[in-house]
C-alpha cells in the first residue's frame, strides 16, 4: 500500500512539473510573438533642410535621399512580415510630421501610408503597400518644397506630447525612424532650462564654443544638452537618419550626435542609432538590420 501511495505522489509531482513547464513555455512563446510584431513609425523633418535651393546636393538631393530611406524601411518591414506565419501577422507602419504641413492633402497621404497587417490580410495587400510607398512619399516632399514655407520641425514637442501615444504599443516591438539633419528648432517650443535647451542650431553650438576637440568635456562641465522631454521610453527603439552639419566647424557633427545620444539616454530609450546623411545604398544594410533586430 505504501508503495502505491509513493508511486501516486511521484506521478502527481511529475505531472505538476510538466504543467508548470508547459505554462512557462507558453509565456515565452507569447513574449516572443509580441516581440515579433512590429510597430514602425517614421517622423519626417520637413524643415528647410530639404530645400534644394538652400541645401543643394549634386550627388542626390536630401529630399530624394529621404524618399529612398523610406522605401528601404518599407522593404525591411515587409521582409519581416513575409518571414512570419500568416496567423501571427499583427504589424503596422505609419508616417508622422510635427507640425503638420499646411497642404490639406498631407492628411490624406498619411492616411494612405498608415498600413497594418493581421491574419486576414490578403496577398494582394503586399503589392498595394509597395505601390503606396514607392509613390506617395515623393508627393509629400514635392508638396513641402512647392509650398516653400519651412516652419521647422518640432521634434522636441513630438517626444514630449506624442511619442508614447503615437509610436509605442505594449504588445509590439516599437521602432521610430527620424529623418532629420540633427538640428532641432521650432519657434513654438523654443525655451531653455539653465543651459539645456529644447532646440539645437549651429548658432547655439558656436555660442557655447563647442568648436574644439574639448567639445565633450565642455558639454559635461556646463551640463549642456536637450531638455528631457519624456521618461522611461524603454519600449522604444530610435534610428536617426540624415545628420548633416553645417560647414565650418569640424566638430559640429560630433556635437550634434552627442546631444542626441545624451537625450536618448536620459529618456531611457531602449536602443538607438544616429547615422549621418549618406547615399541610400550605403544606409540600406543598416536600416534593414535595425528592423530585423
Amino acid at each position: 500500500m505504501k508503495k502505491i501511495i509513493y508511486l501516486l505522489i511521484i506521478i502527481s509531482f511529475v505531472s505538476c512539473c510538466k504543467t508548470e513547464s508547459g505554462s512557462s513555455d507558453e509565456r515565452k512563446n507569447s513574449i516572443q510573438t509580441d516581440l515579433n510584431n512590429l510597430n514602425v513609425s517614421i517622423l519626417i523633418d520637413l524643415s528647410d533642410r530639404i530645400d534644394p535651393k538652400t541645401n543643394p546636393n549634386p550627388s542626390m538631393e536630401y529630399a530624394q535621399r529621404d524618399v529612398e530611406y523610406i522605401k528601404t524601411i518599407e522593404k525591411g518591414f515587409l521582409n519581416h512580415i513575409k518571414s512570419k506565419r500568416i496567423i501571427t501577422y499583427d504589424d503596422q507602419m505609419q508616417i508622422f510630421f510635427n507640425p503638420e504641413p499646411s497642404d490639406p492633402k498631407m492628411n490624406e497621404l498619411t492616411k494612405e501610408l498608415k498600413v497594418s497587417f493581421d491574419k486576414n490580410t490578403s496577398k494582394d495587400y503586399f503589392s498595394s503597400v509597395e505601390k503606396k510607398y514607392s509613390e506617395l512619399p515623393s508627393n509629400i516632399y514635392q508638396s513641402a518644397i512647392k509650398d516653400d514655407k519651412y516652419v521647422g520641425s518640432d521634434i522636441w514637442e513630438f517626444f514630449r506630447n506624442k511619442v508614447k501615444d503615437y509610436c509605442i504599443k505594449d504588445d509590439r516591438r516599437n521602432i521610430l525612424f527620424i529623418l532629420t539633419d540633427g538640428y532641432m528648432y521650432h519657434e513654438d517650443s523654443k525655451f531653455s532650462q539653465e543651459k539645456k535647451t529644447s532646440y539645437l542650431t549651429s548658432k547655439l553650438i558656436k555660442s557655447f564654443h563647442l568648436t574644439t576637440t574639448d567639445y565633450k568635456a565642455e558639454i559635461e562641465k556646463n551640463h549642456l544638452g536637450f531638455v528631457k522631454a519624456n521618461d522611461n521610453l524603454n519600449n522604444l527603439e530610435v534610428i536617426v537618419l540624415g545628420i548633416n552639419p553645417e560647414k565650418g566647424n569640424p566638430f559640429e557633427e560630433a556635437v550634434i550626435k552627442e546631444y542626441w545620444e545624451n537625450w536618448f539616454k536620459e529618456m531611457k530609450v531602449k536602443n538607438y542609432q544616429i547615422k549621418s546623411a549618406d547615399l541610400p545604398s550605403n544606409l540600406e544594410p543598416i536600416i534593414l538590420k535595425a528592423i530585423k533586430g
